[in-house]
């Protein structure tokens, strides 16, 4: 028979555990935030969720009842989620298409002409790993605008994309990016700088 490769010892010895998740916070909230959140909840389950395609003008509505600042001409669809309005703010012309998240812990800022395709992540909350109790971190997010964010993108925490950038579909966003950049991958690296023609065509 031939000889089998030797295998390197592994080491069996239990490591020490780090993180301990009985120590971190049961309600990192107060009470104000999770009466918002709770009620903020219903109203996407009954009244938002099942709303029309089109009806971008009763979805700003509930969303700036709730402390959202978007602009009349901008919107999102009945799909789109977004967990805190109050920390929410949307420039002039812009849209979160179908399936869209907004994990809003800390702030999300959307300039104009920006839009969202479909199932993008925007996640602007985690935890300090390099503590045992995982404290939760909200850094902010901030989107330019003329941004294209294409679908089933990832945006991280803290992270701020620059004017006119492109972000191809499925890149994971971790490090802001230049504006007038097109980037893509996991992470995501810039590109190339995106061509942009003056040129208007008219819709077919």
């Amino acid at each position: 028979m031939p000889d089998m490769p030797e295998q390197e010892p592994t080491n069996t010895e239990k490591q020490p555990v780090f993180q301990r998740l009985d120590q971190t916070a049961g309600y990192p909230y107060t009470f104000g935030d999770y009466v918002k959140r709770f009620s903020w909840q219903w109203v996407q389950r009954l009244l938002i969720k099942p709303s029309f395609r089109r009806s971008h003008t009763w979805r700003r509505f509930l969303l700036t009842r709730f402390g959202a600042k978007i602009h009349p001409t901008s919107g999102t669809k009945a799909s789109t989620h977004i967990w805190h309005p109050w920390l929410f703010e949307m420039g002039e012309y812009s849209m979160l298409s179908e399936g869209v998240t907004v994990y809003n812990l800390g702030k999300v800022t959307i300039g104009d002409h920006t839009v969202l395709s479909q199932d993008v992540y925007l996640c602007a909350g985690t935890h300090d790993h390099t503590k045992p109790n995982l404290p939760l971190q909200r850094p902010p997010i901030t989107i330019g605008s003329g941004v294209w964010i294409c679908a089933g993108a990832f945006i991280g925490p803290g992270v701020t994309i620059g004017d006119n950038a492109v972000i191809a579909a499925r890149s994971v966003v971790v490090k802001d990016v230049p504006a007038g950049m097109i980037v893509g991958g996991n992470p995501a690296k810039v590109i190339k700088p995106r061509q942009m023609d003056e040129t208007v065509e008219a819709n077919q």
